[in-house]
């Protein structure tokens, strides 16, 4: 039962990580945006700005904030169901109480998928922002905390309740 109960905690701390990040990149929106055009039009380091791949394109910018904020969304809604439903089946048998946890898993793949694909896939090896001594130990490094601590604690959530 303790088990259960520390996983359904570790749920909540994902579903408000990613409310309060979804929050925060809609009510700062320029700053979402302008910090994913930087990325985009890899100004951050020199001689980025003249690279092939470089683009201020905006359907390319915004279609990265929505994405980012988007799925920091859905991400932190689908473990808030997921840990009402696990709630729910706290005192169930096993197999409720493991299928209960399907849609919080969900979630925090979403986030996995955003931060691994978002900023080390496309943005730190795409647009090259390994270069960029200013984002390297900013974003890209609170990108590499941030799955790997939602992917550890996806892996205990996800282990089976006997």
């Amino acid at each position: 039962m303790v088990i259960r109960v520390v996983k359904i905690f570790l749920v909540i701390t994902l579903a408000l990580w990613g409310l309060a990040g979804a929050s925060g990149n809609l009510q700062n929106w320029g700053e979402t945006v302008g910090s994913v055009q930087a990325v985009t039009t890899m100004v951050t380091f020199e001689g980025g700005a003249t690279r092939w791949q470089a683009t201020s394109n905006p359907v390319i910018v915004w279609s990265g904030a929505i994405f980012i904020a988007g799925s920091k969304l859905l991400m932190g809604l689908m473990c808030a169901l997921g840990a009402a439903r696990m709630l729910a089946a706290l005192r169930a048998e096993p197999a409720s109480f493991n299928a209960a946890k399907t849609i919080a898993l969900a979630g925090a793949g979403i986030a996995v998928i955003m931060l691994f694909g978002g900023f080390i896939v496309i943005a730190e090896s795409w647009y090259e922002l390994w270069r960029s001594q200013s984002e390297l130990g900013g974003a890209l490094d609170a990108a590499f905390r941030y799955a790997g601590m939602i992917a550890l604690i996806a892996i205990f959530v996800g282990m089976r309740d006997d």
